[in-house]
């Protein structure tokens, strides 16, 4: 059976989708309901249910997984690797730390990001998380949660810099990121004087020491289907020892929560948008240039 093993850094969320994926699928095969699978092993409805959903906050037995792959017929040599594969799902990744500033349903995209071998980003209003300089980062905070005690708002810092490590660490390598900015985002007034002076400079320097990293900036244009699907990333894994690698999911937030999407149907929908930011965004050379003079409008002269 193929099963995708957890990189160093990936913490329990590969391992917890993959297993919920196959519990899932046994599952349905074996033609039981959710009901039938809860009151066989004698927990809560909800449990079934985030386990499939490959939920990091449901607790895993290994005693509740054979209980289950006994139910559903699941052959031996394959409930062994999936008790096996139950047990990566106790291992924490370093956001579980940060467990009270990081909202539940983020927690899953930090490790699905973590474990990432290519992201691909599309920004209608923000600079990504991942590229966001010092001072542009604390006035975003600071617009989200204005009222967050002084303690909290130091931790939430240091999240989106535990975050951009990703960029630059050294094992497993790091994912291969590829941004499409609206130019709206790097023309935003920032109140904190020279936070976007900093932020421009913090992006070009990026996209000079960072070969992984393709950044282009979407001209303002009519408009295009992204408009309708606002900003999203794509994230695909790279496989495992054994060949397989979990799919692609889109992650799209909102203000209270994210959509996580892993359906072919929902996916080719994303890939056309994709295509079509693509073909609409500046090359890098000329996203590159844009921002260059961007600087110099803004007083900066150094360029």
């Amino acid at each position: 059976m193929p099963v995708v093993e957890a990189t160093p850094s990936s913490g329990s969320t590969v391992p917890r989708r993959q297993l919920g994926r196959f519990l899932r699928r046994y599952r349905e095969a074996a033609g039981k309901t959710i009901k039938d699978a809860y009151e066989h092993i004698e927990c809560s409805q909800q449990k079934i249910w985030r386990l499939e959903k490959g939920d990091p906050n449901v607790v895993v037995k290994s005693t509740e997984v054979k209980l289950l792959c006994d139910f559903y017929g699941v052959p031996d040599d394959v409930k062994e690797a999936l008790v096996s594969l139950s047990k990566e799902t106790k291992v924490k990744g370093w956001w579980h730390a940060y467990g009270d500033v990081i909202p539940e349903w983020f927690e899953l995209y930090v490790g699905l990001e973590t474990a990432a071998s290519r992201l691909r980003k599309y920004e209608p209003s923000l600079i990504p998380g991942l590229l966001q300089a010092h001072a542009y980062l604390e006035a975003v905070m600071t617009a989200e949660r204005p009222r967050v005690p002084v303690e909290e708002f130091g931790r939430r810092i240091r999240v989106k810099q535990e975050r951009q490590v990703l960029l630059t660490r050294g094992f497993p390598p790091p994912p291969q990121l590829d941004v499409i900015m609206a130019e709206a985002v790097i023309r935003a007034k920032i109140e904190t004087p020279g936070a976007m002076q900093q932020q421009l400079w913090h992006l070009l320097r990026a996209t000079d020491e960072l070969p992984h990293l393709r950044l282009r900036v979407l001209p303002s244009v009519g408009p295009h289907s992204a408009a309708a699907s606002g900003g999203f990333t794509i994230l695909e894994f790279p496989p495992s020892d054994r060949g397989s690698s979990e799919p692609p999911t889109v992650y799209s937030e909102n203000i209270t929560g994210a959509l996580y999407l892993d359906h072919p149907r929902e996916l080719a929908v994303y890939e056309q948008v994709w295509a079509e930011l693509e073909e609409l965004a500046l090359n890098e050379r000329d996203s590159k240039a844009m921002i260059t003079t961007l600087l110099k409008d803004l007083g900066d002269t150094s360029s």
